[in-house]
């Protein structure tokens, strides 16, 4: 049964029973063609995730599947084709494959046990070391050879389910802990405050629903025991009037910040969804010191924009529209805008003079740092949606006094 979040004159439900795809441990099964990999998934599944064939080749694209496993719980299962594909198709599955890789949590490697490790294997598991990636080597098909030639396989098979369990519980002996003391909110709003939620009705989200960042906000200020109130900008000044009480923190979505600040009084604290995330997924502070590169554009940079979801775009689209008008008002430069959704982001970034991000609630904080330190690798600057928005509306410092710990940054740049 869903709960209300009661709003001025109006309801709005909002499903909270559901982990978000982005919030579940990924795990991807890896390897070459025909080593078992579906079959594997499979058993480990116990569906029929993956399609099974004795036809090499059989995955041509990454198949992923959101789940509840046990010991596991809630998690993403990803097959992915064989690595050892050959050809023009075959190189552009081993590219997807590689992607792939700065998204997962936890690698199985699997090989058929009746023959020795190859060099297919012995570049994913470098792979696996270079991306700090936990990592596991299954040998299947051990009703076929019991013992592995290389003593470095865990022996199981998919057709006689044998071992099925223990590779359960051995994937899970990898899981890391996630560090549960950060909260989306849940630090700086306390027990019986108020938190104002401004929410403008956004065209791009499916109707009758509000985006995950706002459904994963109110979820933790729930959780902390304050009470979620939530308006549209529209209604936001007259709200205020009526409120009994101050909020404690006022939480805006991006696209309306400046409206928001100059309707707020100035003591009232205010930040938006996306800087939220931004220091969610462990990105804050970089977002703060690329921004301030936004005064240093010239005519004719290339400026990336970069979403982690796919929606299609409406006219006021944020990303395509408002954000790029901003920038080349702010800036009077005249600037090329590129932009890229969903699992595509560039590896090679050196032609952009800044990447502005969302706040990138549909991907893993794995892939999200991925993206960030792809970018610092390569010395192009980094920010984040709110907090571009921010620092172009006059607003940052006041957007971070929420986080003192970041806003000694722009004390210190």
């Amino acid at each position: 049964m869903q709960s209300p979040i009661f709003c001025t004159e109006r309801v709005i439900y909002v499903g909270l029973d559901s982990t978000p795809s982005s919030e579940r441990l990924h795990i991807g099964f890896f390897g070459r063609r025909n080593a078992g990999k579906s079959s594997l998934v499979n058993a480990v599944t116990g569906q029929e995730l993956a399609v099974v064939s004795d036809v090499a080749g059989t995955t041509t694209d990454p198949v992923t599947k959101a789940m509840e496993l046990l010991p596991l719980g809630p998690v993403v299962i990803i097959d992915t084709p064989g690595f050892d594909d050959e050809g023009r198709l075959g190189e552009l599955r081993v590219k997807k494959t590689s992607q792939v890789l700065n998204r997962v949590d936890i690698a199985v490697l699997v090989t058929d046990i009746t023959v020795p490790l190859g060099g297919c294997e012995r570049e994913l598991i470098g792979l696996f070391e270079q991306k700090k990636i936990p990592y596991i080597i299954a040998g299947n098909k051990c009703d076929l050879a019991p013992a592995a030639p290389d003593g470095e396989r865990f022996a199981v098979s998919a057709r006689e389910k044998l071992n099925i369990h223990e590779l359960r519980e051995r994937i899970a002996s990898l899981t890391k802990v996630k560090d549960q003391t950060l909260k989306l909110v849940g630090d700086i709003v306390k027990a019986g405050e108020l938190a104002l939620l401004v929410v403008p009705i956004d065209k791009a989200a499916p109707k009758g629903r509000l985006i995950l960042p706002q459904q994963m906000v109110i979820r933790d200020i729930l959780e902390a025991g304050a009470c979620a109130a939530v308006v549209r900008e529209t209604e936001l000044a007259d709200t205020m009037e009526r409120l009994v009480s101050r909020p404690s923190v006022v939480i805006t979505d991006s696209q309306v910040f400046g409206f928001v600040s100059r309707t707020l009084p100035e003591d009232i604290r205010l930040t938006s969804f996306s800087i939220i995330m931004a220091r969610y997924k462990g990105f804050l502070e970089t977002s703060v010191r690329g921004a301030a590169e936004i005064a240093r554009l010239r005519d004719g940079d290339t400026v990336l924009i970069s979403e982690g979801c796919t929606h299609h775009r409406q006219c006021g689209d944020i990303g395509s529209v408002k954000l790029p008008a901003l920038l080349k008002k702010t800036t009077g430069r005249e600037l090329n805008i590129e932009l890229t959704s969903g699992r595509e982001f560039p590896e090679q970034l050196e032609r952009y003079a800044l990447v502005i991000h969302c706040g990138a609630c549909m991907l893993t904080e794995r892939e999200m740092l991925y993206r960030m330190r792809t970018a610092q690798d390569q010395g192009i600057p980094f920010t984040n949606y709110g907090v571009a928005l921010a620092h172009m509306n006059g607003i940052l410092r006041r957007s971070l006094e929420v986080f003192p710990e970041t806003l000694a940054l722009l004390d210190d740049r």
